[in-house]
C-alpha cells in the first residue's frame, strides 16, 4: 500500500475536517499520515487508513524543541514525510497574506513539501494578498508541485499559465445528496466572530445584534433556530454565546446551540435536514446547496462571492459592508427564492482528484507513471 502525508488546517474546522475525511475515504487502499493535535485520533477513529501522530504530546514538543535549537524546525513532521510516497496539501483558505507572511512562507516551504516525490495542492483558493512579492514567491513554489487544483476561477486565473494548475468546484460538493432526508422546521444560522478577522474587527456588535434580530423573527414565525459553530478556535462558539445573551428568555426554548467538535456526521445531518440555511460560514453555504436547501449567504470574504459567481448563484445575499441594511423580512423573502441546482458542481468537484487517482488508484495498466 502506498503511504501519503496529509497536510491540512488542523484546528477542528468543519470544512477542513471534511476535506481530510473525503480524501481518506476516496482511497481506502492508501495509508495516510496526519501530524495533528492528539484529539484528531478520536475525530477520525472510524477511518482505518488514516494514522494520526500527535503534534501536541509532551514527547513530540520536547523533540521539536531540541531540534529547533539546532535550527531544524518541525523535525517530526519532516521525519514522518520521509517514509511517504508523496504528499497532499488539502484545504481552502490556505494562502491569505498576513503581516508575517515571509516568516510563514519560509516555514511552509521547509515542511509542506516532499523533495523528489509527488506533491499535490487540492481545494484551495489564493488570497487575498497585497504585495506582488507574495504572489511571485508562491508562483515560483507552485511551479514545483505535481498538481494544483484551485476551487474558484479567481485563483485559477492567477496561475493558469502554469502547466500543473487546474480548477474544479469545491471538494465538499462531492458529499452529494444521494439519500432521502426528513426535513425539519429548523433554520440553521452558521455564526462567526467577525473580529477574528482583521478586516471585520469593528463588526462584532452590529453582527451579533443582527443575528439576534433574525433569530427572534424566525421564532415568531414558528420556526426553530439552531445557532451553529463550525470552529471553536476561530471564535464561533464565543459568538453564539454573545448572541444568546441578547435573546429574551421567552424565545430561548425554540433556540438551540450546536457546536462542531469531532462530530462531523451530526453537524452535516443538522444542515441536511434543516429547512433553510443562513450562512456566515463558507462551507455552510456549500453544504446548504449540496443538500438542496435555500441558502442566504452573509458574505465575510471574497472567496464566497467568487464561488457564488462561479456557480451562477442569482439569489439575495448581504456582505458585511452593507450589514446594517439587512432586515429579517428581506432575509425570509430572499430564502424563498434562493434554491440552486448544483448537480453539475457535484460531478465537477471530483476533478480535484483526477491526477491523484493516477498515483493512488491501481487500474491494472502497468507501472505507475509517478514512480521509476
Amino acid at each position: 500500500m502506498k503511504k501519503i502525508m496529509v497536510y491540512a488546517y488542523t484546528k477542528f474546522n468543519l470544512g477542513d475536517d471534511l476535506f481530510i475525511k473525503i480524501l481518506c475515504e476516496r482511497y481506502p487502499n492508501t495509508n495516510f499520515i496526519l501530524y495533528a493535535p492528539s484529539k484528531y485520533k478520536s475525530c477520525f477513529k472510524e477511518i482505518k487508513n488514516l494514522r494520526c501522530f500527535p503534534s501536541d504530546s509532551l514527547i513530540t514538543r520536547s523533540i521539536n524543541y531540541f531540534f529547533r535549537k539546532c535550527n531544524l524546525n518541525n523535525f517530526i513532521e519532516k521525519f514522518l514525510s520521509k517514509s511517504c510516497d508523496g504528499g497532499v496539501y488539502i484545504g481552502g483558505s490556505l494562502f491569505i497574506q498576513g503581516e508575517r507572511w515571509k516568516e510563514y512562507f519560509e516555514q511552509y516551504t521547509s515542511t509542506k513539501n516532499i523533495k523528489n516525490k509527488p506533491f499535490f495542492l487540492l481545494g484551495a483558493n489564493f488570497g487575498p494578498y497585497q504585495e506582488k512579492e507574495y504572489y511571485s514567491k508562491h508562483k515560483e513554489l507552485f511551479s514545483e508541485y505535481t498538481d494544483i487544483c484551485f476551487r474558484e476561477k479567481y485563483s485559477y486565473e492567477k496561475f493558469k499559465d502554469l502547466p500543473n494548475v487546474r480548477i474544479a468546484d469545491d471538494i465538499i460538493f462531492q458529499l452529494g445528496n444521494s439519500t432521502e432526508l426528513i426535513e425539519t422546521n429548523n433554520i440553521v444560522i452558521s455564526v462567526i466572530k467577525p473580529s477574528y478577522r482583521e478586516h471585520l474587527s469593528d463588526y462584532d456588535k452590529l453582527y451579533f445584534d443582527k443575528m439576534k434580530d433574525l433569530t427572534i423573527y424566525f421564532v415568531e414565525k414558528g420556526f426553530n433556530v439552531t445557532l451553529t459553530s463550525f470552529c471553536e478556535q476561530e471564535g464561533d462558539e464565543e459568538a453564539i454565546e454573545k448572541i444568546m445573551q441578547l435573546i429574551p428568555n421567552k424565545y430561548k426554548s425554540n433556540v438551540k446551540k450546536h457546536y462542531y467538535f469531532m462530530n462531523i456526521e451530526q453537524t452535516v445531518n443538522l444542515i441536511s435536514t434543516s429547512k433553510y440555511v443562513i450562512a456566515s460560514r463558507f462551507h455552510a453555504m456549500i453544504l446548504g446547496w449540496v443538500y438542496n436547501k435555500p441558502v442566504f449567504p452573509i458574505v465575510y470574504s471574497e472567496k464566497m462571492t467568487n464561488v457564488m459567481e462561479d456557480v451562477g448563484f442569482q439569489g439575495y445575499f448581504i456582505d458585511f459592508k452593507n450589514l446594517q441594511l439587512i432586515t429579517p423580512e428581506r432575509v425570509l423573502n430572499g430564502l424563498k427564492g434562493n434554491l440552486l441546482d448544483v448537480s453539475n458542481q457535484v460531478k465537477n468537484a471530483e476533478k480535484h482528484f483526477e491526477i491523484l487517482d493516477k498515483l493512488l488508484v491501481n487500474k491494472g495498466r502497468g507501472k505507475n507513471e509517478f514512480f521509476s
